[in-house]
């Protein structure tokens, strides 16, 4: 009968050095592949808003309606004082600053990311707070007061623009993976609990 000793190779420490780091520069690149599509995404929904808003400026300040789907979809232009979707008009200085807060949050979250579908979200709510922002500050009455530009109107509900829908489309990210346990660090809800209670028993 041979002796069970002899069949274990034993591990160089070298080599479980060389798949440590690996490992580390493995972890390492995938939040920086996260981070790059939420920036990407970002860039992406700012830049569209903004071409998308200059255009409607453009074609549309004459009280021009470009009817889409008959009166269930056209563009008009409305330069909205308050929230999304022409809301709570009139405080236009808390929006911005709620814009900025909700930015400051997003670029600190970032840090955490682990999952691509909250690069993506977070993406999106990046991009669409600061398409708005950009109007707020920039756009005419004043710095902090500027008007936001809507101009795509859904059959006379409410006045959005492509900020808002990025801004939209993320809630909807985020409700899914919420209701899915995904965490912003990619981990499940309850993972890091069950695997506490194993250690202790």
């Amino acid at each position: 009968m041979s002796d069970p000793t002899e069949s274990v190779t034993p591990i160089r420490p070298d080599l479980a050095g060389e798949h440590a780091v690996a490992a580390t520069g493995e972890s390492g690149r995938r939040p920086r592949r996260y981070l790059a599509v939420l920036w990407m995404l970002a860039l992406a929904v700012v830049g569209l808003d903004q071409l998308t808003k200059a255009w409607a400026v453009a074609v549309l300040s004459d009280g021009h309606r470009v009817r889409l789907l008959g009166d269930w979809l056209t563009l008009v232009l409305v330069r909205n004082p308050g929230a999304a979707f022409s809301f709570a008009t009139g405080q236009t200085w808390i929006f911005a600053l709620i814009a900025g807060i909700v930015t400051a949050v997003v670029i600190r979250a970032s840090r955490r990311l682990g999952s691509l579908w909250w690069a993506v979200a977070l993406g999106l709510v990046l991009g669409g707070a600061v398409g708005n922002l950009i109007d707020r500050l920039a756009r005419a009455p004043g710095v902090l007061r500027g008007h936001v530009v809507d101009f795509i109107d859904y059959g006379g509900w409410f006045v959005g623009n492509i900020a808002d829908i990025a801004i939209v489309g993320a809630a909807a990210v985020i409700m899914v993976l919420s209701l899915r346990g995904r965490e912003l660090d990619g981990t499940r809800a309850g993972d890091g609990r069950g695997r506490h209670a194993e250690t202790e028993a």
